[in-house]
């Protein structure tokens, strides 16, 4: 028969560890800087209006992120995470190398 101490000293450790486990779960995935290097290196601009068109041709006026089949939100969400950059939540007016037309 287990004595309640050693089940407090089993159990409260336990829910703790539980407790701090899902609160990193919830955490909002954190917003994408530019500076990140993979999106330095898919030309990632938070302003798709702002794209070097000369470094970048396949941009195309119209081509944001919240028409991108990438774009893990609804069209109207300001910010969602994004397949490409591990989740990590992008600007709906964005734009990166890897935009691809949603269908």
């Amino acid at each position: 028969m287990t004595s309640r101490r050693t089940f407090l000293f089993k159990v409260i450790p336990a829910v703790g560890a539980a407790a701090l486990l899902s609160r990193n779960a919830l955490a909002a995935p954190a917003k994408l800087d530019e500076n990140d290097p993979q999106a330095k290196g898919l030309g990632y601009k938070h302003d798709a209006s702002k794209v070097d068109k000369a470094k970048y041709p396949k941009y195309a006026a119209g081509q944001h992120c919240g028409n991108c089949q990438l774009f893990q939100g609804k069209p109207t969400d300001a910010t969602a995470p994004c397949a490409v950059f591990g989740g990590k939540l992008v600007e709906n007016k964005g734009w990166c190398s890897a935009y691809t037309k949603k269908a």
